[in-house]
């Protein structure tokens, strides 16, 4: 996957807007103002910080060399995903999918109101 194919697989998602709050250099991916997705512009390869369930942060950092803690993110409810064909475009859609779901899980009762109903 590259920048563009994740940006659209993103953008497919309900309530999700895109800016760049932090500097041209990163991405940021917000389902009803809260960030689940956050891409580096300027690296090489590309990687992402993705919200993740604390254990299964764990263990998805045990098995793939690409996924590590969280760069300037929570330790535990963050990872970042290096984008290097080490992972399969499924299993990123899935880690993907997996931190907008834990966000919208998050959101007040009015806001997913607001935004899904």
């Amino acid at each position: 996957m590259d920048i563009e194919s994740i940006r659209d697989y993103c953008l497919e998602k309900n309530a999700v807007t895109e800016g760049l709050p932090f500097g041209n250099d990163v991405l940021v991916f917000k389902v009803a103002g809260k960030m689940f997705l956050l891409a580096s512009l300027d690296e090489q390869p590309l990687w992402m910080n993705l919200k993740c369930d604390p254990e299964k942060a764990i263990d998805l950092r045990e098995r793939y060399d690409s996924i590590r803690p969280g760069y300037h993110m929570s330790k535990i409810h963050w990872n970042t995903v290096e984008v290097n064909g080490e992972l399969q475009p499924e299993l990123i859609q899935e880690l993907i999918d997996n931190s907008y779901d834990l966000v919208v899980a998050k959101l007040t009762k009015k806001t997913k109101e607001e935004f899904f109903l």
